[in-house]
């Protein structure tokens, strides 16, 4: 569980049009420390100009240096091309410094048009990063994105490159080397390269993915953290690049121990979303600075970026098994609450709860719905939040409203589902879902006085109002629990996006919800990919207001997440569960009316700790609990690290020496 900051001063750098050499795009940025000073290597093009007889953006590498404000200028020119096998670019650097020695990968194109056959790996050492002390090719084969990492192992070099990268499907391979002539000899690449496979790691996951070499590996305690580039639809035009992490074994690296299930970025930003090549994020560096992790990256081959994140947590995510990592304690006794057979109107199903805290008891609103698929709102009561004290035989809201009676066949879906509750003042109002099994699900909403609820007069509910745009399907509605600089607040779901809208009293009949300005969509390549939608009203605190939503994966599970949104400005995100908190794991959350389904109305929280409750595969209510401290400190932002006169981050390595794998 944790948050990406994306740095306020993005980009970085930009493509300046009255500098020829980089008039065109500046990205690819690979961080260094040197002389206390970070230093971004990255790739500049030009404009599209005349070389070797043909008309083409040219490629160098240029070196910027961290000014005091941690800010960058574009630099010089660090590496240009002057050799035949580099003769049309230079592109895309990986820098580790070794001894005294900083080695720099590039990718160098031999010849035009580009292709297999003359995209290629080359590599240039420094001891400064200022003159260019040697160049060499490397790789006799198509290749990109090596890196060499930071320490030798057992005597050895070691580096992880990107094999037959324009000659899908590519793999991400290790090499070793004796000494540092042996990484540009031809003769050791060719013994390596006919049997190049039995020195890979797999980090797809279908036949449609594509992965590369981001940044050059970070030794941890753990293993070697890998940070990469991820490709969704490789083969189609609807890609999706993410940047996810692996953890590789220490003393054989094609080894994965762990890695990321989902991307934990992709492209968001407006700055990451277009340019020369839209929508692509390409990781290549990352520095580590105690707990922050700071990811170095290209936008949209336009311009350096880079993001912050906690290391802890992110290694904390990591799966050594395929499985998401849960951040929530579930109630033993799950599921609480099941259908009643006896009760023809709960008899079928009961899920998607929503809660209340009046005078230290909890009230759970649950969905009930009976064989006519028919969906009622019933009630329980407890005092612990847990063992269910009361149980009501009735429902406590039925459809009343023309927009929520069935108009369909006598089993199709209608009435009232999925309420969301919020105390204003000394009433409860109740939004939900109305449908009429016609036309499109509509959000209304109820309300009724804290007494009479109490006091069980449900005759007192209010005449429902829709109060969504007309014609809209729009569900997953809540209001603020208090006014937003004079104003209400809304937030429903259009188009599986949670957006936002203010209205100045809650008299719905004479103003409907009509803005709707986005708060959060969904995520192409991560866990909610498909659809989000709120889970119950929003928690304030002192950083911010704590949303609860669900997300729908690629594979149509309904997972939790988490936002925190400004305090003055709701629509304002501050950050944002780049992994789900909770996804389906138990069999009834599994197996139900429809599988595979996380999905929390409301929560009340009891000093430090919020009660989640949710309803499991649409069949049964559950309880899940977690820290609201912890889950607020994930979604803080991060301010990134001053790196002017950063030191390089002191790490305990094992004494003892680490075996060489055999097969490399």
């Amino acid at each position: 569980m944790f948050n990406v900051t994306r740095d306020p001063r993005n980009p970085l750098i930009s493509p300046d049009p009255n500098t020829p050499w980089l008039a065109e795009a500046t990205f690819n940025p690979s961080p260094v420390i040197y002389d206390k000073t970070l230093h971004l290597i990255y790739r500049a093009a030009s404009h599209p100009s005349l070389y070797h007889d043909e008309t083409l953006e040219l490629s160098t590498i240029a070196v910027s240096r961290a000014t005091g404000e941690d800010t960058f200028s574009p630099g010089e020119p660090l590496i240009t091309p002057t050799e035949p096998w580099e003769a049309y670019g230079c592109e895309d650097p990986r820098v580790t410094k070794i001894g005294d020695t900083f080695y720099i990968f590039y990718t160098a194109l031999g010849g035009f048009p580009f292709g297999p056959d003359n995209i290629k790996v080359a590599v240039a050492t420094t001891k400064d990063l200022k003159t260019i002390n040697s160049k060499h090719l490397v790789t006799p084969f198509n290749a990109k994105a090596m890196a060499l990492f930071p320490e030798r192992v057992g005597g050895k070099l070691r580096a992880i490159l990107t094999v037959n990268s324009d000659l899908p499907p590519s793999r991400i391979a290790i090499a070793e080397f004796d000494r540092p002539e042996d990484i540009w000899s031809p003769y050791y690449w060719d013994t390596w390269y006919r049997n190049f496979e039995a020195r890979t790691l797999d980090l797809t996951r279908d036949n449609t993915d594509h992965v590369e070499v981001g940044a050059p590996p970070i030794w941890t305690d753990k293993g070697w953290l890998l940070v990469y580039s991820h490709i969704k639809n490789y083969f189609t035009n609807d890609k999706v690049f993410g940047i996810e992490a692996a953890l590789l074994d220490h003393a054989n690296p094609t080894k994965v121990i762990a890695r990321t299930i989902y991307p934990f970025m992709i492209p968001e930003e407006g700055y990451e979303r277009y340019g020369r090549l839209p929508k692509i994020i390409f990781p290549s560096g990352a520095l580590r600075h105690g707990d922050l992790l700071t990811v170095y990256y290209g936008s949209t081959d336009t311009t350096c970026c880079r993001a912050t994140l906690s290391f802890a947590a992110l290694m904390d995510s990591l799966s050594p098994d395929g499985r998401i990592k849960q951040h929530v304690q579930r109630a033993k006794e799950n599921p609480i609450l099941a259908p009643i057979a006896k009760h023809p109107w709960e008899a079928a199903h009961v899920l998607n709860p929503t809660a209340i805290e009046i005078n230290d008891q909890t009230y759970i609103l649950y969905r009930a719905v009976g064989n006519e698929n028919t969906s009622v709102i019933g009630l329980a009561r407890t005092k612990d939040g847990l063992h269910i004290d009361e149980r009501l035989p009735e429902p406590i809201y039925v459809p009343r409203a023309p927009f929520e009676l069935k108009h369909g066949g006598p089993t199709d879906n209608s009435g009232c589902e999925d309420a969301r509750v919020s105390r204003i003042g000394d009433k409860l109002y109740v939004t939900y879902t109305a449908y009429d099994s016609v036309n499109v699900p509509q959000v209304a909403e109820s309300s009724i006085s804290v007494h009479d609820f109490l006091d069980h007069n449900w005759a007192n509910w209010t005449k429902p109002e829709i109060i969504s745009p007309e014609g809209v399907d729009d569900k997953d509605a809540c209001i603020f629990p208090e006014k937003i600089g004079g104003r209400y607040m809304v937030l429903h779901r259009i188009s599986g996006h949670v957006c936002a809208d203010y209205v100045t009293n809650l008299n719905f009949r004479a103003e409907k919800l009509s803005r709707c300005i986005q708060v959060i969509g969904p995520r192409p390549g991560m866990w909610d990919s498909q659809k989000v939608g709120i889970s119950g009203p929003p928690i304030k605190t002192a950083s911010g207001w704590v949303l609860f939503y669900h997300g729908i994966t690629d594979a149509h599970e309904y997972c939790l997440g988490a936002v925190l949104l400004d305090r003055n400005d709701p629509t304002v995100v501050i950050g944002r569960t780049s992994q789900p908190i909770m996804t389906p794991t138990e069999k009834w959350e599994k197996e139900g009316w429809i599988p595979n389904v996380i999905f929390p109305c409301g929560q009340v929280v009891t000093h430090d700790t919020v009660y989640l409750y949710y309803g499991g595969a649409d069949q049964a209510v559950g309880l899940a609990t977690i820290r609201l401290s912890n889950l607020v400190s994930h979604l803080r932002s991060i301010k990134p690290v001053n790196t002017l006169h950063a030191k390089k981050e002191r790490i305990l390595r094992p004494k003892h020496k680490l075996p060489v794998p055999t097969h490399v």
